[in-house]
């Protein structure tokens, strides 16, 4: 911090309009009006375009913001966590982080505890129950040049990641309903092919052969609920890796509902493993897409960041 400087009090809250097809606008005024009754003190800024979030909370910081809240989804929280590591004013973890949920995943926020409702979630704010939890530098590439995102919760590889783009189109173009990504899970089963990885965890190779789908992550949920990681702890200090080996689409339909309550590992062909620095690469070329956003392709390195950023938790959440 340069000399002079006053840190505010206030908490900066910012907005993702077109979060959940555009619940973060609508809904803004309805949330606006809980912080205030709550007495919370509040700035608001909005989004105007991809990545900005990320411009955002690098000014919020630089002008003295220690206090930030999430308006929207898992993209939007990436988006606020990378800006938290490029700013160079403090370390990550001296800003707290809140979310009210008004994506259409809110993977991340599962394993807080957040309440759905606003009031509640507001209520959270109050509260400013916090812990510090691990995030994951993901090096990738984009174009053959190398590129590298800050990651809050899980990535995708193989099958997720071709959901997740499916997904991200039909959202660009405005197509919207609330089963999209189930029916895209459906849509992208009947046409996709398993692909060739060699995965290595903390220098010791886990697995090289043809994987359906590959996921590492600090958090426990993504693609809007599937819980591929059901024994991830934000704060032990590791990744937890679940690689799902090539699969017949008629044994991923029958496994379907293992995907989604915790009960993964008892499929006969997952393989599950937990490491400090995952390597991943694919033949051909497999996208990722990270806190449900859509980057770039393989090789990729996961390094882990403990302890690395304080987020505001629910009531129920426990520490």
């Amino acid at each position: 911090m340069t000399g002079g400087e006053k840190i505010k009090e206030a908490w900066m809250v910012i907005v993702n309009p077109k979060a959940g097809s555009g619940r973060g606008l609508s809904d803004w005024p309805v949330i606006s009006n809980q912080m205030n009754r709550h007495g919370i003190e509040f700035t608001c800024v909005f989004t105007e375009h991809k990545y900005h979030a990320v411009e955002l909370a690098v000014k919020a910081v630089n002008d003295g913001y220690r206090k930030l809240v999430a308006i929207g989804g898992d993209g939007t929280i990436n988006e606020i966590v990378n800006g938290l590591f490029i700013q160079q004013k403090v370390k990550p973890a001296e800003v707290s982080l809140a979310v009210i949920p008004a994506g259409t995943g809110n993977d991340w926020l599962r394993m807080f505890g957040i309440p759905g409702t606003y009031s509640k979630a507001v209520q959270s704010i109050v509260n400013h129950r916090t812990i510090l939890q691990d995030v994951g530098l993901v090096t990738f590439h984009e174009t053959r040049i190398r590129q590298q995102r800050y990651m809050a919760n899980v990535a995708g590889m193989g099958f997720d990641a071709m959901v997740n783009r499916l997904f991200n189109h039909l959202k660009d173009e405005g197509r919207y309903s609330k089963n999209m990504y189930l029916r895209g899970t459906f849509r992208t089963l009947l046409s996709y092919h398993s692909r060739q990885f060699t995965v290595t965890v903390d220098g010791q190779l886990l697995f090289k052969g043809r994987v359906f789908s590959a996921a590492v992550g600090i958090g426990k949920y993504n693609g809007g609920g599937l819980n591929q990681m059901p024994n991830a702890v934000v704060d032990d200090g590791l990744f937890d890796i679940t690689i799902v080996k090539q699969m017949h689409p008629l044994k991923v339909l029958y496994h379907f509902r293992k995907l989604y309550n915790g009960k993964i590992y008892r499929i006969p062909k997952v393989i599950a493993s937990q490491g400090k620095q995952v390597v991943i690469d694919t033949l051909p070329a497999s996208p990722v897409e990270i806190d449900g956003e859509a980057m770039g392709y393989a090789p990729f390195t996961f390094e882990l960041i403990p302890k690395s950023i304080q987020v505001v938790v629910g009531e129920d959440y426990l520490m």
